[in-house]
């Protein structure tokens, strides 16, 4: 039952001064649609129950954080005096610590309790009629867009869990849903079921579990999907297949209810050695994957630009990747395109660098927005920038946040402080998600971001990749003079690869690519370096240089 447009009547009751909770909670209720009635600090029984007659609110919403012996005595007092007044048949709820909450609970005339510890998404579901407080409430086919524009104008948070074992994973899904922290569970199935899912004979004991979680069987994520039906019912997704990639799509839809799939282009194949396709038949293959899921207008990703980057590829063709991406998913079809822009990749680049890059992406494809085509934007901090020392990692966590959510992200993808040390379980998500979640609060009090992003340095260096990168674009477009729309031409991309206009320094001896350009940081921008000479050079430059040659 939706509670949306009701009236909230809020005091903090007998002697208690704080109203600080109360005061957040109304502010949050009137963002969802409520009318609100706040009396204040310290209000008596007797003037809570006047103006409850006078107001007459659907929902009475009470705070209290002095001590438990008091607060039982206030209680006790307050429903006794409710019941002579004729008026429990109102909505009681109440706020306070976590010994007064429980003595709340105890006393049955609160319909919701809150301690302090729930999430913000726990808040705004109970002011959107969705209960989280053991409710059996089916959101099975609840998808991406419609929680994006349900918890606005805070991102979705998204964590990934796979652990060595199916049981292992089953138990910690099961207790990240019940927090209520995490709205997108992503499942990070193993190398093994991302490459041999579909041939059992080619599956090797020896690596059951590298990577992730050793998913053997569809009755594996029809139980993990089980899993996380609790809570707050998070949404559910899964990585990609490096092999029969469009068999792997349809299952997880039909298994797990993908939230949304992540197809890369120009991955998963011979060229980074994850699966045993040409880059031409990935590429085919990756479309064809994409086509079908627009047909189905599931949300997209292409997951393409920071694989780039974390070969040490420059700055400019990272963005011009971006843009490649998103333009073949317009082109293919799709209508809703989840962007994930990886920060800190690779780990020299400047924060002043790493914004104007991602600010350069963001307009890029944003340009492309129209009545059949909208990105999403998904922030996330880079794994290869996290210390081993878990104290120092926290700190990464943290800052990579900051850096993210002056994005202004509709969905923000945790990575675990400890990640670059051991496997991830609920614990350590959970203590990562948290620290993001309370970052978040903290922004939405008033961060500058306008005033960031307005910087000098960050829009001179946006618009020079912006340029740059479609010098890129326009390069690959050459090389496919004749044909209708050479940007999703498979032979055009291959193409694009195999003479060096996309390339990166960490994929010398990765078929077809060159893996011949070099880069280096230089004031924390990676460029490109011309050969000859060791000096940086353009992108306009380097990639006239190579059409010279090859064309």
């Amino acid at each position: 039952m939706s509670v949306r447009g009701k009236k909230i009547l809020g005091a903090a009751i007998g002697e208690c001064v704080h109203v600080a909770g109360i005061s957040n909670f109304l502010a949050l209720a009137e963002q969802g649609g409520f009318e609100t009635v706040f009396l204040g600090p310290a209000v008596s029984i007797e003037q809570l129950i006047k103006m409850i007659k006078r107001i007459q609110p659907d929902i009475v919403a009470l705070g209290y954080r002095l001590s438990d012996d008091a607060c039982l005595r206030i209680l006790n007092d307050l429903k006794e005096k409710l019941s002579k007044e004729g008026l429990l048949d109102k909505e009681y709820i109440f706020g306070g610590t976590i010994p007064t909450a429980h003595i709340a609970k105890k006393t049955d005339l609160f319909t919701r309790v809150f301690d302090g510890t729930q999430s913000l998404q726990e808040i705004k579901s109970y002011f959107s009629g969705i209960s989280n407080n053991n409710e059996k409430i089916d959101r099975s086919f609840d998808n991406l867009v419609d929680r994006i524009n349900e918890k606005q104008p805070y991102p979705l948070i998204r964590h990934h869990i796979g652990l060595p074992t199916v049981e292992q994973t089953l138990k910690d899904i099961e207790r990240i849903a019940e927090s209520g922290e995490l709205d997108i569970i992503s499942i990070a199935p193993d190398q093994t079921a991302q490459k041999f899912f579909f041939k059992h004979e080619k599956q090797k004991q020896e690596s059951t579990g590298a990577g992730g979680v050793p998913i053997r069987s569809q009755e594996d994520l029809i139980r993990i999907y089980s899993a996380s039906r609790r809570g707050n019912y998070p949404l559910v997704r899964c990585y990609s297949g490096t092999d029969d990639i469009l068999k792997w799509a349809k299952m997880l839809v039909k298994r797990i209810h993908n939230a949304w799939a992540a197809i890369p282009l120009f991955w998963y194949n011979r060229m980074d050695g994850r699966g045993p396709r040409s880059l031409l038949q990935g590429i085919q293959e990756a479309q064809e994957a994409i086509r079908w899921h627009a047909q189905r207008n599931i949300p997209l990703e292409i997951n393409d630009s920071h694989q780039w980057s974390l070969r040490y590829a420059p700055d400019a063709l990272a963005v011009a990747v971006a843009y490649l991406a998103a333009y073949n998913a317009k082109k293919l079809g799709i209508k809703h395109y989840v962007s994930q822009y990886m920060l800190q990749t690779p780990p020299q680049i400047s924060p002043k660098g790493d914004l104007a890059k991602m600010m350069a992406k963001i307009e890029l494809i944003e340009g492309l927005h129209g009545d059949d085509f909208h990105s999403y934007r998904m922030v996330r901090p880079g794994l290869m920038s996290f210390p081993t020392d878990l104290e120092y990692a926290r700190g990464q966590l943290a800052f990579g946040a900051t850096i993210g959510l002056v994005l202004r992200p509709h969905i923000f993808h945790v990575v675990a402080y400890c990640e670059a040390q051991y496997c991830t379980g609920a614990t350590e998500i959970l203590e990562s998600v948290k620290m993001v979640n309370q970052m978040i609060r903290c922004f939405q009090c008033g961060f500058p971001i306008d005033s960031i992003l307005s910087n000098q340095f960050i829009n001179d260096r946006k618009n020079m990749l912006k340029q740059e990168a479609l010098s890129i674009i326009e390069a690959i477009r050459f090389l496919g003079k004749g044909i209708d729309d050479p940007l999703v031409e498979p032979d055009i991309l291959l193409r694009a690869v195999e003479i060096g206009i996309l390339d990166a320094p960490n994929l010398r001896g990765c078929k077809p690519a060159k893996g011949e350009i070099i880069t280096t940081p230089i004031n924390g921008n990676y460029v490109s370096v011309n050969p000859e000479n060791g000096r940086p050079m353009t992108e306009t430059e380097r990639v006239q240089s190579i059409l010279k040659c090859y064309v």
